[in-house]
């Protein structure tokens, strides 16, 4: 494949990330609006569980068996690609089986953990789908190794939008025959299932009329199955746990929130309720992570290639220029968030229920979203074992802060939990590159992205304060979001063009591949 392909295949890929992590983010809402709080209490309880399992099962294999088969090929040793291939299958199968028989042997207690037996049925079955997903990755790095990103984005996209669908519609389905919530939320789940199957049955059938297959040219044995294990779980696993940062902090909020509310005396019932309102801010958070979970895919490879070639200066400034772009996207995202939490909460929500927790939730996506950034630099540095060890440190404090905040401030204890935690992970993940790959850390542009973002707010969110948006009806919150947003952007946009913090040219420019194309074009 030439240089130039490449590029237009890697595009492929983020535009397909992209995607479907919009899909991911935004079905959450009308599940809401279709199924009720307390179905996507039970949903937002259960599935960070599965996430968790699923990253440490597959998050670090595609990237390390691509990583292998890119190095196999660049020393013309092709005989080494099918047993690479070989390992990253057994492996899959052993992970995928391991998890899901420690979810399913241990389904009632991690139910009666989370916050009653109501979540089991629901977690049972999303966890099925850990037999089906691990495939998908050796499939998906198989193909990265050769350079060929597009089968891996046209899954995740095939993947994503059956999976959505039939959650919405087994949501509706099962709503209108007066089901329970708690069969309610284990029959959507099913939808998580299937869209890993077809997923799977795409990259089955690609790989086997694929011209990249390779045969053994050795028997395989158990020394070629831990030889060649060890190289990929060296690679795969602080890649994992490096990539668990959002899964693994909300997997912690599945535990701790329960146990915080029961030792305040919340009922069974009213802690899925609790979870669902909770669960509003989470998804609005989703929505406005977008770009960085997108961008960091992408960016990894493109920092240790840069890396390896002793470029430091393009490192320095492939760092400077995305934490650029997600400052300047961020901040008005959660500035935004927090002007319009009334509004925002009815026209997508249905009502005004939990509008604190949405507010501080909303105010932490700039710092989730440089979190998540900043992780991925670290691993494109190298340091992932570091980096898994800072998301590590952020678990801990996060449970801590929970279970003591929530005895304080109730359920908006999690938001100010979440919101704090962030912060301090962004701090050290941003100053261990520093320490590591020295940059400008850009301070009176954040200054001015900050008055920016604040004087947009201001003027979108001040006339909630003079209006009882409880006396609107959910169309009037639509338009006023709406109108808000468009406003808002404007706004945005010409200060920041005021302020020589962008220009038009610069923005319709930008792209994170630049520097990768240019090499590619030379």
């Amino acid at each position: 494949m030439s240089s130039s392909s490449f590029v237009k295949s890697t595009l492929l890929l983020t535009t397909a990330t992209l995607l479907s992590k919009i899909l991911g983010s935004i079905f959450r809402i009308p599940l809401q609006n279709i199924a009720g709080d307390h179905v996507l209490g039970i949903f937002s309880l259960v599935y960070p569980v599965y996430m968790v399992a699923l990253t440490l099962s597959v998050a670090g294999i595609p990237i390390a068996i691509s990583k292998l088969i890119a190095d196999a090929r660049a020393q013309n040793q092709f005989s080494q690609i099918k047993e690479i291939y070989v390992t990253a299958s057994i492996l899959a199968f052993l992970f995928g089986l391991s998890s899901f028989l420690v979810i399913y042997g241990f389904s009632s207690t991690i139910a009666e953990i989370l916050g009653g037996q109501s979540t089991r049925l629901a977690l049972i079955i999303v966890a099925a789908t850990l037999l089906i997903a691990p495939y998908m990755a050796v499939y998906r790095g198989y193909f990265q190794g050769f350079e060929d990103m597009k089968p891996t984005a046209i899954s995740q996209v095939m993947e994503q939008f059956v999976r959505v669908g039939l959650i919405l519609l087994i949501a509706y389905y099962l709503v209108q025959q007066k089901f329970s919530d708690e069969v309610v939320a284990g029959g959507v789940m099913i939808g998580s299932v299937v869209g890993a199957f077809i997923s799977l049955v795409y990259l089955k059938a690609k790989y086997i009329r694929s011209s990249f297959k390779q045969t053994l040219s050795r028997k395989y044995t158990f020394h070629s199955f831990t030889s060649r294990s060890k190289h990929i779980l060296k690679l795969s696993i602080p890649i994992a746990i490096g990539t668990i940062t959002m899964a693994l902090i909300n997997f912690i909020d599945s535990i701790t929130i329960p146990y915080g509310l029961r030792n305040i005396g919340t009922s069974e019932t009213n802690i899925n309720y609790l979870y669902g309102i909770y669960g509003r801010g989470l998804s609005v958070v989703q929505m406005a992570t977008v770009f960085s979970t997108s961008v960091v895919l992408p960016l990894i490879p493109l920092i240790t290639s840069k890396l390896s070639e002793g470029d430091t200066t393009q490192v320095r400034a492939i760092t400077e220029k995305t934490y650029r772009v997600t400052h300047i996207l961020s901040w008005p995202a959660a500035a935004g968030l927090l002007a319009l939490t009334l509004p925002m909460n009815l026209a997508l929500f249905t009502d005004l229920e939990g509008n604190w927790i949405l507010a501080i939730i909303g105010c932490s996506s700039v710092f989730t979203s440089l979190t998540i950034l900043s992780t991925g630099i670290l691993q494109g540095l190298n340091l992932a074992k570091q980096a898994a060890m800072i998301v590590v440190i952020g678990v801990f404090i996060k449970a801590a802060t929970n279970i003591y905040l929530i005895q304080l401030l109730g359920l908006a204890g999690a938001a100010v939990s979440t919101l704090v935690v962030y912060i301090i992970l962004f701090i050290i993940n941003t100053w261990y590159i520093y320490k590591h790959q020295p940059f400008r850390l850009m301070k009176k542009m954040i200054v001015k992205i900050n008055l920016a973002s604040l004087f947009m707010a201001v003027v979108i969110g001040a006339p909630t304060l003079f209006i009882s948006v409880a006396d609107w009806t959910r169309i009037q919150a639509l338009v006023y979001l709406t109108i808000a947003i468009v406003v808002g952007v404007g706004i945005y946009i010409a200060l920041l063009l005021l302020m020589k913090v962008i220009n038009v040219f610069e923005i319709l420019q930008y792209t994170p591949y630049r520097q990768q194309k240019g090499r590619a074009n030379k």
